[in-house]
C-alpha cells in the first residue's frame, strides 16, 4: 500500500496542523492489513507521520520523496534486490503531543516562540523520557549487526588532543548489508544544562555475512564544546565525558568515559 502526503498537505510556505495521513488513508491501510497481515506500507512523505495501524502490518518503508527513480528504487527494496540501508534523520513521535514544538505552535499574531531551545529532536525525547515511535538514527535492513570492543585512544586529554575511538562491527546475518555507527557524547560534569547526549560522529560500513570490520572515528575539542555568549565563543569545559556508540539515539550498544584536562578551553 502506498500512502503519504500530496503537495496540498506538505509543501513550502505553510505548516501541517497534525501528523496524520489525510483523507481515508489510515482506514485503507487497516482494511488491507486485515485482509493480508503481510501488507507492506510505503510512505511518501517528507516528515514524520502517526501510524495507528503499525502493529497490523508486516513492514513500513519510509520512501520520502525520491524523485523520478523512486519507483525503481522502491521496487528493488521490496523485492530484496537492494537493501534499505538508510537511517532516520529525525524522530518519529507516537503522537502529536509528544513533539517538542507542540506547545509552541501555531503561536500568536504570526509569531512562534521556539521554546524548545537546545532540546530539539532526540535531545527533547531524552530530556522528557518520552519513547518515540521510531528514534533518530533508526533503520532496519535485511541483516543484523553486533558491536563490540570499543576502545579509546586515551582516558585523559588536553584541549588540543584528538580522541580516536575504534569499535568492531560484525554482520551476523546471512546477507550483505550496511550499518551506520553513531557516536554520541555526554558531558557528565557540565556546569550548564546540556542535552543528555549529542551526535558527534558517524560512519557507514558495508559488510559481507560474517565479516567484521574495525570502524575508526575521531572527536576533537569542538565535539566537546558548547557556545557560551558570555565569552563569547565555544567552550570545552574540563571534566568527565562519556562516549556512547550505538545504532540509533535509542539503541546505545557501548559506552566508555574519558576526562578532559584543564587548559585553554576556548574551542
Amino acid at each position: 500500500v502506498f500512502a503519504g502526503l500530496p503537495k496540498e498537505w506538505e509543501s513550502e510556505g505553510f505548516d501541517r496542523v497534525n501528523m496524520d495521513l489525510p483523507g481515508q488513508q489510515n482506514e485503507l491501510i487497516r482494511r488491507v492489513a486485515a485482509a493480508n497481515p503481510r501488507t507492506v506500507v510505503v510512505l511518501n512523505a517528507g516528515s514524520p507521520l502517526t501510524m495507528p495501524w503499525l502493529d497490523d502490518v508486516a513492514a513500513v518503508v519510509q520512501a520520502w520523496y525520491g524523485g523520478q527513480e523512486a519507483g525503481n528504487a522502491i521496487a528493488d527494496v521490496l523485492f530484496g534486490d537492494a537493501e534499505p540501508a538508510g537511517r532516520l534523520p529525525t524522530t518519529f513521535p507516537r503522537r502529536l503531543a509528544d513533539n517538542p514544538a507542540y506547545l509552541n505552535y501555531p503561536g500568536e499574531n504570526g509569531h512562534v516562540l521556539y521554546g524548545e531551545g537546545l532540546f530539539v529532536g532526540y535531545r527533547y525525547y531524552d530530556k522528557k523520557g518520552i519513547e518515540p515511535l521510531f528514534p533518530f538514527g533508526f533503520g532496519l535492513g535485511y541483516t543484523d549487526f553486533e558491536y563490540g570492543n570499543l576502545r579509546l585512544s586515551a582516558d585523559q586529554l588536553t584541549p588540543d588532543d584528538v580522541l580516536t575511538l575504534t569499535v568492531d562491527v560484525q554482520n551476523t546475518g546471512s546477507r550483505p548489508g550496511s550499518d551506520v555507527v553513531q557516536v554520541y557524547v555526554r558531558d557528565v560534569e557540565s556546569r550548564l544544562v546540556r542535552p543528555e547526549k549529542e551526535l558527534k560522529a558517524f560512519a557507514k560500513v558495508r559488510l559481507q555475512p560474517g565479516e567484521t570490520q574495525t570502524v575508526r572515528l575521531s572527536l576533537d575539542r569542538q565535539a566537546l564544546a558548547y557556545y557560551d555568549p558570555a565569552v563569547p565563543g565555544w567552550v570545552a569545559e574540563p571534566g568527565e565525558f562519556e562516549v556512547l556508540v550505538g545504532r540509533s539515539a535509542a539503541d546505545i550498544r557501548l559506552r566508555e568515559r574519558f576526562r578532559l584536562l584543564a587548559g585553554e578551553a576556548n574551542a
